[in-house]
């Protein structure tokens, strides 16, 4: 697309003769032979560069016209590079019109090739300046998404997230172990770790561990660390998760899936403060702090003997859950709005704005899969989208909302109501069982165990 350049001047013998010059270098013209006419058109439309007569009234030689104008567009903060040209230039005039904002100066009877240098001189500074300052922004964007534990980046306009994190300010004083419930994708990890860096922790490490992804013939390994020669594939000494966090936080994330067999071995840690590494007889101190976080019902795993209760009762000191994206209308919007501009960043796209139909039709979904399941609609929408505004058809709801009412759970079994939901964000993630593993919140490997159950040959879907 070709430059376009403003001309300002009351001469349009100057304007006609700029006109041919710069028409030849394949810049676009637009031409005003008032201030007030510039004013009002930079209004209404983008340019990229303005040259500027300082005197719009015949036989005026003050400079004061062009110098007001300049001050006048500057005060706008439209950041176009200007260049001023009088035909009676004195050295003082120059330097006003650079203090008003003005980027160079051009003496008429100009030289043609002085005037395009200068013109493409500061289309090309101008460039500079907007991509250092878009770099800034992606910056500050990619921290913030980068260290989620900084107050700034926790959206939390309802009152019941304000509420949580008022628990969690206070919690982070002390070293009690918390247990954060609450559904699949509703941000858990996130506030684990804002815990940590606001408890006298924070200079140590935090070390989140996936408790349903640790295959359980490695839980100790993992866990624990282990000593070379400590078994066949022990060709060196490892360090495990509990060093690891060392004076930290050790955050204990879908907790339910710890095996059974396991779950005394990380008791009697926690109980006594101390493990060995698999294959040493030397204890080592664990001074850590416990954050964990499950989304299944721990009473129950109690009652049919898959958790134990003394373990429980260690990890659970402070409980809090951690509300559904649905119990947080007011937080809808801006996170929405946040995911978009991080995306935008990330793919170096423009930021699409959300249309107020579209806001209604956010607020009004289920959200099951959460804050999680709200970033990805995002991240899909940036590129499907091809307005500047995104409508309600673009954001594909009720393609989720006829899956999740396709079946009627009065009538099915805990295992069949599973089995329909697993099945049915399968089918919406067109049998990607990779992205259906990602919004229910488990790894893939634990995908496949839960669809095992019922005998479902995933990998053809997949």
């Amino acid at each position: 697309m070709n430059k376009k350049i403003l001309i300002a001047d009351d001469d349009i013998n100057i304007i006609a003769s700029l006109k041919y010059i710069l028409a030849e270098e394949g810049f676009d013209i637009l031409a005003m032979t008032t201030p007030e006419a510039v004013l009002e058109n930079l209004q209404k439309q983008t340019v990229d560069l303005i040259l500027l007569d300082m005197n719009f009234v015949q036989d005026t030689t003050s400079g004061v016209e062009g110098l007001a104008l300049v001050e006048a567009i500057s005060r706008q903060g439209l950041n176009i590079p200007i260049i001023v040209m009088t035909g009676w230039a004195t050295i003082d005039i120059a330097v006003d019109a650079m203090r008003g904002g003005a980027k160079d100066f051009i003496q008429k009877p100009w030289k043609n090739e002085r005037i395009i240098n200068a013109i493409n001189t500061q289309i090309e500074l101008a460039r500079i300046d907007k991509k250092a300052h878009r770099l800034n922004q992606q910056n500050h964007l990619l921290t913030s998404q980068a260290h989620p534990e900084n107050r700034s980046g926790i959206i939390a306009r309802s009152s019941a997230m304000q509420s949580l994190l008022s628990s969690l300010d206070d919690l982070a004083k002390s070293d009690m172990s918390i247990l954060l419930t609450g559904d699949n994708g509703t941000g858990k990890s996130m506030l684990a770790s804002y815990v940590h860096k606001v408890s006298t922790r924070a200079k140590n490490s935090f070390v989140p561990v996936n408790m349903g992804a640790i295959p359980e013939s490695l839980f100790e390994s993992e866990m624990f660390g282990h000593v070379k020669g400590a078994f066949t594939d022990a060709k060196g000494n490892r360090i495990g998760r509990f060093e690891m966090a060392e004076q930290g936080t050790l955050f204990l994330d879908e907790l339910a899936n710890i095996p059974l067999a396991q779950q005394a071995k990380l008791l009697r840690v926690l109980e006594e403060s101390k493990f060995e590494p698999v294959g040493s007889s030397k204890s080592l101190m664990a001074d850590v702090r416990i954050i964990s976080a499950t989304n299944s019902d721990l009473p129950a795993a109690i009652v049919e003997k898959t958790f134990r209760q003394d373990l429980y009762y260690r990890l659970n000191t402070v409980q809090l859950r951690v509300p559904s994206l649905k119990e947080r209308i007011e937080d809808i919007v801006p996170l929405a709005e946040h995911f978009l501009q991080i995306f935008s960043v990330k793919y170096h796209m423009s930021c699409p704005e959300l249309s107020d139909q579209s806001i209604v039709k956010l607020q009004q979904h289920a959200w099951p899969g959460n804050i999680r399941e709200l970033s990805h609609l995002m991240e899909r929408v940036l590129f499907t989208c091809k307005q500047t505004i995104i409508t309600p058809h673009e954001l594909m709801l009720e393609e989720v909302e006829e899956v999740s009412a396709s079946f009627d759970h009065s009538t099915l079994t805990m295992d069949e109501i599973e089995q329909q939901a697993l099945l049915s964000r399968l089918k919406f993630h067109r049998g990607n069982a990779t992205e259906t593993a990602k919004s229910l919140g488990l790894s893939r490997s634990g995908f496949y165990r839960r669809m095992s159950k019922y005998e479902s040959d995933t990998n053809e879907q997949s």
